[in-house]
């Protein structure tokens, strides 16, 4: 189960062998007996930590939110700030969130690292308010974007964070899970972006109001971290233990405070060992696993799935559809996928899973690409 922790945290350290883990796991639980402590053998309740993750959750309820909110209000938006027609305006609107993300993620790491998850969760909520209320008030081009990018730095840094606080906070059981509401969370921010947009053509000015919604989300997460437990894992790392200790029993239950701490004991025991260096993620063994995983994320990209997010409303009123019902079904078959991996995450395991997802692209693509060269033959 620590593995896929180590792995979401991003420590590049060596793990021990399975040797020495079965010797601290006899050393802690003798540890523990020794102590009069009774070692708890069944899982901690999930009702405890579901709060903590939901109000995590909002941070990737509100990425999908921006990464849908011009799809619908951008020919209004390029209408009212005078760029209508300008392609490329349109496409630099949409995609200059993206850019600030790239900054966001890559400060992530050290923002979550050095201030802890809480208030990286805090600082992610403070640039989409104020970018959200400089996209709402702008008049021009310039507001527009400089708006769009400083949405999008809390949207790289969002995601990332609460990635990582899910798995440090969630019981093994459901990590699988609790993790698949990530993408939930992405889907339904997705979907409301879409739905509060379809007023856009009937009432002047809306696409104003699409983005002042968002404030609300970023306030709530940014107020609801205050009572959130910080992540167990991190207090640990910075020697404190006591607060660790606390923050345990808030989330799995005072039964199950001391094996957790044991188990943290050992982790960061095992940790002791080599540092692996970040170059040797580009060769050697840990290669293998890099490319595979990065090669997975950019073909996901590379299906144009970001397109019909962005730009789909477009699409489908060149081809004489409404854009706000075929945009509802677009976000809901979205949503049905991350509904079922979140039910088959623990059963199937995440090789499976990723296997069939993938193997389905495929197949609906082909079927969209035989299609699309029949209508092109028969017209």
């Amino acid at each position: 189960m620590w593995g896929r922790q180590r792995e979401a945290s991003m420590m590049y350290k060596r793990t021990s062998s399975r040797d020495r883990s079965s010797t601290f796991d006899v050393e802690e639980t003798t540890a523990l007996v020794q102590n009069g402590t009774e070692v708890e053998n069944t899982n901690p309740s999930w009702k405890l930590s579901f709060p903590h993750v939901l109000v995590a959750t909002l941070s990737s309820f509100l990425f999908g939110y921006h990464l849908g909110v011009v799809n619908e209000p951008l020919e209004s938006i390029s209408l009212d700030l005078g760029f209508n027609g300008n392609t490329l305006a349109e496409g630099l609107v949409v995609s200059m969130c993206l850019g600030g993300a790239f900054i966001g993620s890559t400060l992530s790491g050290w923002i979550a690292d050095g201030v802890g998850r809480r208030r990286a969760f805090q600082l992610c909520a403070l640039p989409m308010i104020i970018g959200a209320s400089i996209s709402a008030t702008t008049r021009n081009l310039i507001g527009m974007l400089l708006g769009r990018f400083v949405v999008g730095t809390g949207m790289g840094l969002g995601p990332t964070v609460a990635a990582l606080y899910v798995t440090e906070v969630s019981p093994p059981f459901v990590r699988g899970t609790y993790g698949a509401f990530i993408q939930i969370a992405t889907c339904l921010g997705l979907m409301g972006s879409l739905l509060i947009g379809i007023p856009v053509k009937e009432i002047a000015g809306w696409w104003r109001i699409c983005f002042w919604v968002s404030i609300v989300p970023a306030a709530i997460l940014c107020l609801a971290m205050v009572f959130c437990a910080e992540s167990p894992h991190w207090l640990y790392k910075k020697g404190r233990t006591a607060e660790a200790e606390a923050e345990f029993e808030k989330l799995l239950g005072g039964s199950h405070v001391k094996s957790s701490l044991a188990e943290l004991s050992k982790l960061d025991r095992g940790d002791d060992g080599d540092i692996v260096k970040f170059e040797e993620l580009l060769y050697g063994r840990h290669f293998r696993v890099v490319f595979i995983g990065s090669t997975l994320f950019a073909l996901q990209q590379l299906s144009g799935i970001n397109a019909i997010f962005y730009f789909s409303s477009s699409v489908f009123k060149s081809a004489g559809l409404s854009s706000g019902l075929a945009n509802v079904f677009v976000g809901i078959a979205n949503l049905l996928g991350s509904v079922v991996a979140m039910v088959l995450m623990d059963k199937l395991g995440r090789k499976a899973l990723l296997q069939w997802s993938f193997f389905s692209m495929v197949i609906c693509s082909s079927i969209s690409l035989i299609l699309e060269a029949f209508l092109v033959l028969v017209a």
